[in-house]
Protein backbone atom coordinates (compact mmCIF):
# COMPACT_ATOMS: atom_id res chain seq x y z
CA UNK A 1 0.00 0.00 0.00
CA UNK A 2 1.71 3.16 -1.19
CA UNK A 3 0.55 6.59 -0.20
CA UNK A 4 -1.52 6.89 -3.34
CA UNK A 5 -3.92 4.48 -1.84
CA UNK A 6 -5.15 6.74 0.78
CA UNK A 7 -7.60 9.22 -0.58
CA UNK A 8 -8.41 12.53 1.17
CA UNK A 9 -11.43 13.62 2.36
CA UNK A 10 -13.61 16.09 0.22
CA UNK A 11 -13.05 19.64 1.92
CA UNK A 12 -16.24 21.47 2.21
CA UNK A 13 -16.98 24.43 0.18
CA UNK A 14 -14.95 27.21 1.94
CA UNK A 15 -16.31 30.50 -0.28
CA UNK A 16 -16.32 33.09 1.93
CA UNK A 17 -20.09 34.47 3.55
CA UNK A 18 -21.40 37.72 4.87
CA UNK A 19 -22.33 36.64 8.05
CA UNK A 20 -18.60 36.85 9.88
CA UNK A 21 -17.89 40.19 8.91
CA UNK A 22 -21.92 41.75 9.36
CA UNK A 23 -21.42 39.66 12.46
CA UNK A 24 -18.01 40.73 13.93
CA UNK A 25 -19.76 44.68 13.24
CA UNK A 26 -22.91 43.79 15.05
CA UNK A 27 -21.01 42.12 18.18
CA UNK A 28 -18.77 45.01 18.73
CA UNK A 29 -21.25 47.52 18.20
CA UNK A 30 -23.69 45.61 20.55
CA UNK A 31 -20.88 45.70 23.18
CA UNK A 32 -20.22 49.59 22.56
CA UNK A 33 -24.02 49.66 23.52
CA UNK A 34 -24.09 47.37 26.14
CA UNK A 35 -21.20 49.11 27.41
CA UNK A 36 -22.51 52.31 27.56
CA UNK A 37 -25.43 51.42 29.14
CA UNK A 38 -23.35 50.03 32.14
CA UNK A 39 -21.62 53.12 32.53
CA UNK A 40 -24.31 55.10 31.99
CA UNK A 41 -25.89 53.21 35.26
CA UNK A 42 -22.30 53.43 37.22
CA UNK A 43 -23.94 56.72 39.03
CA UNK A 44 -26.97 54.63 40.47
CA UNK A 45 -24.78 51.52 41.09
CA UNK A 46 -22.42 53.80 43.30
CA UNK A 47 -24.97 54.49 45.20
CA UNK A 48 -25.41 51.23 46.38
CA UNK A 49 -23.58 49.10 49.26
CA UNK A 50 -20.24 47.51 47.78
CA UNK A 51 -21.60 43.92 48.37
CA UNK A 52 -24.02 44.87 45.59
CA UNK A 53 -21.98 47.00 43.67
CA UNK A 54 -20.05 43.82 43.46
CA UNK A 55 -22.78 41.81 42.94
CA UNK A 56 -24.22 44.06 40.20
CA UNK A 57 -21.22 44.35 38.43
CA UNK A 58 -20.42 40.17 38.05
CA UNK A 59 -24.26 40.25 37.03
CA UNK A 60 -23.30 42.77 34.04
CA UNK A 61 -19.97 41.30 33.07
CA UNK A 62 -21.40 37.77 32.38
CA UNK A 63 -24.51 38.63 30.86
CA UNK A 64 -23.07 39.35 27.46
CA UNK A 65 -21.62 36.27 27.40
CA UNK A 66 -24.96 34.47 27.73
CA UNK A 67 -26.41 35.40 23.67
CA UNK A 68 -22.26 34.90 22.37
CA UNK A 69 -22.74 31.38 22.21
CA UNK A 70 -25.48 30.95 19.75
CA UNK A 71 -24.15 33.71 17.72
CA UNK A 72 -21.00 32.43 17.06
CA UNK A 73 -22.82 29.43 15.77
CA UNK A 74 -24.86 32.01 13.55
CA UNK A 75 -21.65 32.99 12.44
CA UNK A 76 -19.97 29.94 11.29
CA UNK A 77 -22.90 28.12 10.51
CA UNK A 78 -25.93 30.37 9.71
CA UNK A 79 -28.03 28.41 12.08
CA UNK A 80 -28.66 29.42 15.62
CA UNK A 81 -28.27 26.57 17.38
Amino acid sequence: MGAASVTQPEKPDWRPTWRKPIGIIALVLALCVYVFAAASASAWIGSLHVLVQTLVYIILGIAWLLPLRRFLIWMETGRWG
